[in-house]
């Protein structure tokens, strides 16, 4: 299986990471590997040699059946779960690759970079408007709704099986909102999609 993200899909969130403003003609596409997995609930340990590590809470859709160049209007038939996961980022790395005009996917693909929450069934969900948000130590840290986000999720199955085959299993990391920060060890994070909890981890 692969793990397929979109970078800067929130126009707040873009803004706030490099200043960039408007919509981009296609979706931002990066990879991770599947040994950045996290689930069940399982410890993140906050690696001290990679610097400054971000979280960024995303909605997170799986997919179901194998597909390529599948049009957006049958792109829902190909995913039939959803759940809250976070994309940590080694910040400082992935500054230093940019400046160096590099490829950043190691400041993203990590091992235990892609946190995965419980998976609910699609069907109890619209979305196409769905609220999801995180909580650090119970603050929230970070509230949107997919409706903010500048390529939907058929779109960017659309756009990501034009290029590679999607597989059963894979998984896709919509795009984070505004609000990204540092982790810290102690930290406990809860992710929500609507109010129901499907993310539940500490930071070690």
């Amino acid at each position: 299986m692969k793990i397929i993200a979109v970078g800067k899909n929130y126009a707040a969130h873009a803004l706030e990471f490099d200043g960039t403003v408007g919509t981009p003609a296609e979706p931002m596409i990066f990879m991770k590997p599947d040994s950045a997995i996290l689930k069940n609930g399982k410890h993140f340990y906050l690696p001290d040699w990679l610097g400054q590590v971000d979280y960024e809470c995303e909605v997170v859709v799986r997919i179901n059946k194998l597909g390529r160049s599948i049009p957006a209007r049958f792109a829902h038939r190909y995913y039939d779960a959803v759940t809250v996961g976070i994309d940590f980022t080694a910040r400082d790395l992935q500054r230093r690759f940019i400046a160096e005009g590099a490829p950043w996917e190691l400041s993203k693909g990590f091992d235990c970079s892609a946190v995965l929450g419980e998976f609910k069934p699609i069907e109890n969900y619209n979305l196409a408007a769905l609220d999801f948000s995180l909580t650090i130590n119970d603050k929230v840290v970070q509230q949107a709704n997919t409706s903010q986000m500048l390529f939907g999720v058929d779109k960017i199955v659309e756009y990501v099986s034009r290029f590679c085959t999607l597989k059963t299993g894979d998984l896709i990391f919509t795009g984070t909102p505004a609000g990204v920060a540092p982790v810290a060890i102690g930290d406990h994070l809860k992710g929500f999609l609507g109010e129901e909890k499907v993310l539940d981890f500490h930071v070690r």
